[in-house]
């Protein structure tokens, strides 16, 4: 029986009698996480030496701690905006940070928030690496008792919201092992948006109810996206099916390829100069005409990903996002063969009873099934060989006569398919945007959003194999990497001395479904290069000390030189692809690494065309298109205001220009010898607090920032 509304400590002393002294809790990634909750839990542990905690989760959102300096007056402002000031950060989070947090309380995470935990040593030695879709079995393994969510609610229904992934899963993993369920507390937050489907549930679905005190939701700012990135997005985009279906990440490079894709739709004969001009001289590539497309979309674009972000807000405005699925193999069949269409016509009849679906005799389960798909008004009867419809109106059960059938069709015609899906995700993260869209859905947009469970979203597996599959029509899984080996493995989530970066995620599933799917294909992006501290380094290499996706499901790669297909090749046509998309400074030194080890002909030179893979290239190639605006900094806007925008670009070049000893020093002995900054760089410099700066060392700070900014 669910508490009603119990208060913090009340919630806690019922966690403490249910699950006694050796508390096991999950808790949702991300979002889900109701923090303030969380924190009088890890409170309590720690005043009580009687009690352990053991935390099972991922991706404990943390707003980032700038340093003292100019990194906290140009960040903190901002973050105080984005995030509010009094934003309940995870103590928990903090603590270990600090290696402070009580040794009775243990936490295991299965994705870190991007490289936030590299260089703690409890973090890395308590990681625990799981395909997303694991994590409900592992949690009944672990012993979980508790588990605490945050929830919207309405009326009498409360909705899981951006975390109906692990939950649902989980709940049913405990009663399929003939284990207790966990005692599930639920904090109710005002602002998180209301969704249904799956992810709408009783109050009863509760033990213990919560009021979590209003807050800002933790909100990711919006991304800058540099022209190489805008390059791989085209790339990418052009692998896409219309008709098809979309899986994609969070990130610059996702952020890309929904800007290629609305331009694809919205500016169509820009977007095929710009496609043309990122090839660099180069034929397009045969997998576009084979698996993707350039054309704008008329059939429209089913999305189905663990994580619902901006991206598909934007696409779903754009009227790009359309395409809806159905939970019947029969019509989800009969729509990808194009035999029929998201509305009824003439035809409609005869091609449900040719494929089987509608009898020649009706009955009242097939009457039912035309009601459930929205083909027969609700209020439709059948008794006696007579079909009542709600107009009023009737005809005979016997289709094999012809004016009995066509009384049935003239119902049928016209009326658009009900119940379907544009969208499936297993949780939600991003802007402010992004949770407004979320809460203000109505209608057919409210409808065919279906957050639902991640084994839905991220397997095929569990009894509905054909449906699924059916459903994920010309599936594009679009997934980043940090590095790719020229065998054709890519490294994701952890560094070669098997330090963790981030975590697998549902990454090694999508590219396991691309593979199981007749029509699917896994698409694996990455910047070419990296530079760190003024030294560039290939993303593309010979071998790696780790590795996130084997080599034998290698598939398409992109970088902002092109695609690579990798599927069914050998070994050295592999290297060829990868060396073909390689930044040509690189692929001297890869080639003969090749050679060297017997996996490339000796015979083989590089093609004069591969050595056009350069930055100037590709720069020069976009601006030959003569229409920059098309490529904004940031295509969706900016968490930035104005002022903080025009700061900047002049602090990334400063960061760069010191990101060494030597040039650090250079930069100060520049900024000694040069004059005072002008009034309008002082009207930039105030809102560092370096406008009239007292102390010396703070004025050299203000003349060396002052140099990046325009005079005027």
């Amino acid at each position: 029986m669910t508490d009603a509304l119990s208060t913090l400590t009340a919630a806690i002393d019922r966690i403490v009698a249910v699950c006694g002294p050796n508390i096991v809790a999950g808790f949702p990634l991300g979002l889900g996480k109701p923090n303030r909750l969380i924190n009088a839990l890890t409170a309590r542990v720690t005043a009580d030496p009687s009690l352990t905690l053991t935390i099972y989760t991922a991706l404990s959102l943390d707003p980032p701690t700038p340093k003292p300096g100019l990194e906290s007056a140009f960040a903190q402002p901002f973050l105080d905006r984005q995030f509010g000031a009094d934003y309940p950060r995870l103590d928990y989070v903090r603590a270990q940070h600090l290696g402070t947090l009580c040794a009775r309380i243990q936490v295991h995470e299965f994705y870190f928030q991007s490289g936030n935990w590299l260089d703690s040593s409890a973090a890395q030695r308590h990681y625990i690496s799981l395909n997303y879709t694991h994590v409900a079995r592992a949690l009944v393994g672990f012993g979980v008792n508790v588990m605490l969510h945050l929830v919207a609610r309405r009326g009498d229904r409360l909705s899981l919201s951006c975390n109906t992934d692990v939950t649902l899963d989980a709940l049913d993993a405990f009663a399929a092992r003939g284990k207790p369920r966990p005692l599930l507390v639920c904090a109710i937050h005002p602002d998180l948006p209301f969704l249904g489907n799956d992810a709408s549930v009783p109050l009863t679905f509760a033990d213990v109810l919560v009021d979590e005190p209003g807050h800002q939701l933790f909100a990711l700012p919006r991304e800058p996206v540099a022209v190489h990135e805008y390059a791989i997005g085209l790339h990418a985009s052009t692998l896409v099916k219309d008709g098809g279906t979309l899986q994609i990440g969070i990130g610059a490079l996702s952020d890309a390829i929904v800007a290629a894709l609305l331009l694809r739709q919205q500016e169509n004969t820009f977007y095929r100069q710009a496609t043309t001009a990122l090839r660099l001289g180069r034929e397009a590539p045969p997998l576009i005409s084979d698996c993707g497309g350039e054309a704008p979309f008329a059939l429209g674009l089913y999305g189905a990903s663990e994580m619902v972000m901006d991206g598909f807000m934007h696409l779903r405005r754009a009227g790009i996002l359309r395409r809806q699925v159905f939970s019947d193999i029969g019509l989800q069949t009969l729509l990808n063969q194009g035999r029929i269409g998201a509305s009824a016509d003439a035809d409609t009849l005869e091609r449900l009873i040719e494929a089987g679906l509608v009898p020649t005799a009706m009955d009242r389960p097939t009457l039912t099934w035309l009601v459930k798909f929205g083909l027969l008004s609700t209020g439709c009867t059948i008794a006696d060989g007579v079909i009542r419809y709600a107009d009023g109106s009737q005809s005979g059960a016997d289709l094999l006569d012809g004016g009995h059938r066509h009384a049935l069709a003239a119902q049928i015609t016209g009326r658009p398919l009900r119940g379907g899906h544009y969208l499936h995700g297993a949780f939600y993260l991003g802007s402010k945007c992004l949770y407004d869209w979320l809460g203000q859905l109505q209608g057919d947009d409210f409808d065919g959003l279906g957050m639902t469970r991640v084994s839905f979203v991220n397997e095929l597996y569990g009894g509905a194999e054909a449906l699924d599959i059916a459903q994920r029509h010309q599936a594009r899984f679009f997934n980043t990497c940090m590095i790719h080996t020229l065998s054709g493995a890519a490294v994701s989530d952890g560094l070669a001395d098997g330090r963790v970066v981030s975590g697998v995620g549902g990454q090694y599933n999508f590219v396991a479904m691309a593979n199981a799917i007749p029509n699917g294909r896994s698409i694996l992006m990455l910047r070419s290069v990296r530079e760190r501290q003024g030294r560039v380094s290939s993303n593309l290499v010979w071998n790696y000390g780790h590795t996130t996706i084997p080599r034998h499901l290698r598939d398409i790669v992109i970088t902002e030189y092109g695609i690579a297909d990798l599927r069914g090749q050998c070994d050295e046509v592999v290297i060829q692809r990868l060396l073909a998309i390689t930044d040509a400074r690189f692929q001297d030194e890869l080639v003969a690494t090749a050679k060297a080890a017997g996996k490339l002909d000796r015979a083989f030179t590089l093609p004069e065309d591969w050595r056009r893979n350069t930055p100037a290239a590709l720069l020069a190639a976009i601006q030959g298109l003569g229409q920059p605006e098309r490529f904004p900094r940031y295509p969706f806007g900016s968490d930035f205001n104005a002022e903080e925008l025009a700061l900047l670009p002049a602090l990334g070049q400063l960061k760069a220009a010191t990101s060494n000893a030597r040039g650090k020093l250079g930069l100060m002995l520049k900024a000694l010898a040069a004059g005072a900054p002008t009034a309008a760089q002082n009207a930039r410099l105030q809102r560092l607090g370096l406008a009239a700066p007292a102390r010396f060392k703070d004025r050299l700070l203000a003349r060396m920032v002052a140099g990046f900014l325009p005079p005027d």
